[in-house]
């Protein structure tokens, strides 16, 4: 008997691990169920994707998304939405959203919601602080939890872990990698009275300057080694920090974004005003040239986008009153993928950056990659297909982008969420919404088994700055 699939996606250009090939996949149950040729196979959907590149779902590991005290704000509805449109299919949340993450009750109360809000699939970070240190190698075993968040500079005042004993005190207690906000808040504040005085945005480099994230990046790799934990840096935006951890690779892993990659000082600030700002900072050409060759140099492992998607409103304060963020998440493939085009690097280094290194780095079980047995997790993209990226295509809540007017190629067809077609030419499907294609809470393989005896103490720490 000929076996029917549930979905097979033909004649595509497939990134497998071992490369990129044209070839079919065949769905079943939400998984890859084989690859190779199926040209005379049955299923109840076919597509033909002749033309075009099958990706792994691409996977960002840094949003900011839940405000549900704000109705006027993103939440995971709307900001998994946007991911869905712009060929995201898993996302991570940071934990300095509304509700703070630093508890177990907290972690308990968004995967709840998660279930009914979220588009795409999702795991939460737990907030690391001085309040609940001791209980993280509890807190960090929550199944949804992808995994404990450090601030060490004042991006967000709520989860600051500014001293050395603090932040080693949240280190020796877990296992699990510990992603971090490297910048020196001693620095940050004696340096302050620059952004005060001036009030002019293209100075936020100048207070928030390269030497401030090089002194952090140093302390938190001493105490990583210390403790014998291993740490994920977070936006890595100077080049003096990719010359640094390029030789501290055993303990470390490093991620930059598409916007530190894509825009520059001054011009950014010049053109977008308090919309360029983000920390850490976008900095200077030669900044931007040294991340690029750490990206195509192997130092950098991943992508994020750092979705902080505040409101046009909020960014129109004067400065620095104006709050520090930017939309990332529906920009984020097709900006690199225009990179790809542009020659800046191949489309393989892209899949690894976006799929493959987020699941090495925070142990992914099932998805990341093309292969038998992993989530039928797909980004089906048209590298000839020319677009320009507009607010008006941004389905954030906020309603716009740094990138509005960029003239890209390379852009993203179709996404398909645990072999359902969620998103297809720009147009989210009816599929989306209905509840076998809903989000689902991922899975790590090092929390394979039920996490027990978890404290459901709350923690007080107060909200205050987000992103």
């Amino acid at each position: 008997m000929t076996q029917i699939f549930d979905l097979i996606l033909k004649n595509g250009h497939v990134a497998t691990p071992w490369g990129i090939v044209k070839t079919d996949i065949a769905v079943m149950d939400g998984r890859i169920a084989d690859i190779g040729d199926f040209s005379t196979a049955t299923a109840r959907e076919i597509i033909d994707c002749k033309g075009l590149h099958i990706l792994p779902g691409a996977i960002d590991t840094q949003v900011h998304m839940r405000e549900p005290g704000l109705t006027h704000k993103e939440d995971l509805s709307t900001g998994t939405l946007a991911a869905i449109a712009g060929g995201v299919t898993t996302v991570f949340e940071m934990p300095n959203t509304d509700p703070l993450t630093v508890s177990a009750g907290a972690m308990h109360d968004k995967l709840h919601r998660a279930q009914e809000k979220a588009f795409c699939d999702y795991a939460f970070f737990i907030g690391g602080c001085a309040e609940n240190a001791h209980i993280l190698a509890q807190l960090e075993k929550i199944p949804g939890c992808c995994g404990v968040k450090v601030f060490m500079g004042s991006s967000t005042g709520a989860l600051l872990a500014a001293h050395d004993d603090v932040i080693l005190k949240i280190l020796q207690n877990g296992t699990r990698r510990v992603a971090l906000h490297a910048e020196d808040e001693e620095r940050l504040k004696s340096r302050k009275h620059i952004a005060e005085t001036s009030h002019d945005v293209k100075d936020h480099p100048v207070w928030r300057d390269a030497e401030c994230a090089l002194q952090a990046v140093k302390r938190a790799v001493k105490l990583a080694r210390e403790a014998g934990r291993r740490i994920h840096f977070l936006h890595v935006t100077s080049g003096d920090e990719m010359v640094y951890l390029r030789d501290h690779k055993d303990i470390c892993t490093i991620e930059t974004t598409p916007q530190h990659l894509t825009l520059s000082a001054p011009e950014c600030y010049e053109r977008l005003g308090t919309r360029a700002q983000m920390n850490p900072p976008i900095r200077d050409k030669k900044h931007t040239e040294m991340l690029w060759d750490a990206v195509n140099k192997g130092v950098v492992d991943v992508l994020g986008s750092d979705h902080a998607p505040h409101t046009l409103e909020e960014k129109a304060k004067e400065y620095p009153a104006s709050p520090s963020g930017m939309t990332g998440v529906q920009t984020m493939v097709p900006v690199m993928l225009n990179h790809v085009n542009n020659g800046k690097l191949p489309l393989e280094r892209v899949v690894d950056l976006l799929a493959h290194g987020p699941q090495r780095i925070y142990q992914i079980a099932g998805k990341g990659r093309i292969a038998l047995g992993y989530d039928a997790d797909f980004t089906v993209v048209d590298m000839a297909r020319e677009k320009t990226i507009t607010d008006k295509w941004i389905k954030s809540r906020c309603g716009w982008t740094p990138f509005d007017g960029m003239k890209v190629k390379g852009w993203v067809q179709g996404t398909i969420l645990r072999g359902n077609v969620v998103m297809w030419d720009d147009e989210i499907t009816d599929s989306a919404t209905s509840r076998k294609s809903r989000g689902q809470p991922v899975r790590f393989a090092d929390l394979l088994t039920n996490a027990t005896n978890l404290p459901m103490d709350e923690v007080n720490v107060k909200p205050m700055d987000c992103c």
